[in-house]
């Protein structure tokens, strides 16, 4: 049987290979997709959220637009220099008659959560103020779902938005708090081990040439998302952030050192705002899980996620209908 997962998104150029890699993931069923506020504004993620189901002929999945600002203050307007204007690398893909549904982002959520009772997942790999916003309405959502993958965060490394705060977190920190102090386990895949994993030009191509449109839309995609990082990586190439988030809750990567540590998150407003403070003593001899810690830190992967996430991508086949990506 496959697994029901809900994924929260901030649809950018890495939260479209993590939508392509589960869609091309037969352990899971993508049953419902939330946007958020974060790369792009979520009614422009909602936008390219469609979009981009459509060239993969899924539009069978509910797609619900969340919450444009955090809980305090207001949307920081998206990060065009990192992911293009529109999100997605300034790439054009075909309109879609696909609306959002009715409900927000954290009411979906809440219905999922009722309907696949003890076995819903949430994938969240933007800010995660939508799963704030539900567990407010309902604290017994919780209870509910079996685990949280969330990427964000910056454990023994600096983060990238801020010197300590890494963007996902940092750009609602009074909501990543809200997620990591409720009861549900949370595996959260910080920059750590996204920016140790790396896909590159070649692997880039690949995709470029793929059967399936959407696979092509994001290898085009990231021609403009590779530019951004030749400054971090003195090449052409771009950190994996969102798809190894997908991959470890799926369990296409395996963490190899991942303990249970207490998380908290700095939600001052001094130089530390956004930080995820991760009480890693004790771990000198090796991973040692914290008793009563809910936080699963993945600090190390068994592998590099890049050959498995294209092997995966190539494997989704084209609808019947193809596309051009421009």
């Amino acid at each position: 049987m496959t697994r029901p997962v809900y994924f929260d998104c901030d649809t950018g150029v890495d939260d479209s290979m993590a939508l392509a890699y589960l869609l091309a993931s037969p352990e899971i069923d993508l049953v419902g997709i939330g946007g958020v506020h974060g790369n792009v504004s979520a009614a422009q993620g909602v936008t390219n959220t469609l979009r981009l189901l459509a060239l993969a002929d899924r539009g069978d999945v509910p797609v619900a637009v969340g919450r444009n600002d955090p809980l305090v203050g207001e949307f920081a307007g998206g990060a065009p220099h990192v992911h293009g204007v529109n999100g997605i690398g300034n790439i054009e893909i075909p309109a879609t008659s696909a609306m959002p549904i009715g409900e927000d982002a954290a009411d979906l959520l809440l219905r999922l959560s009722h309907e696949y009772d003890g076995n819903l997942e949430v994938v969240a790999v933007g800010p995660l103020t939508n799963l704030a916003v539900a567990l407010h309405r309902d604290p017994s959502l919780a209870e509910r779902v079996v685990r949280v993958t969330a990427m964000g965060g910056a454990a023994l490394v600096p983060g990238n938005i801020t010197p300590l705060a890494e963007a996902n977190i940092a750009h609602d920190p009074e909501a990543a708090q809200a997620v990591m102090a409720a009861s549900w386990p949370v595996t959260l895949v910080p920059l750590d081990t996204t920016l140790a994993n790396v896909l590159d030009e070649d692997d880039r191509e690949r995709l470029c040439t793929a059967e399936a449109p959407i696979v092509r839309a994001v290898g085009a995609a990231l021609d403009y998302y590779f530019d951004f990082y030749v400054d971090e990586y003195g090449r052409r190439c771009s950190a994996l952030h969102d798809p190894l988030a997908a991959a470890i809750a799926v369990g296409g990567m395996l963490p190899r050192v991942a303990p249970a540590v207490p998380v908290e998150v700095d939600v001052t407003d001094g130089p530390g705002r956004g930080q995820t403070v991760c009480d890693l003593r004790g771990q000198r001899l090796g991973p040692v899980d914290h008793p009563g810690a809910n936080v699963r830190l993945v600090l190390e992967t068994e592998g590099p996620l890049a050959p498995h996430m294209v092997e995966r991508l190539l494997s989704l086949t084209a609808p019947v209908a193809t596309v051009a990506i421009a």
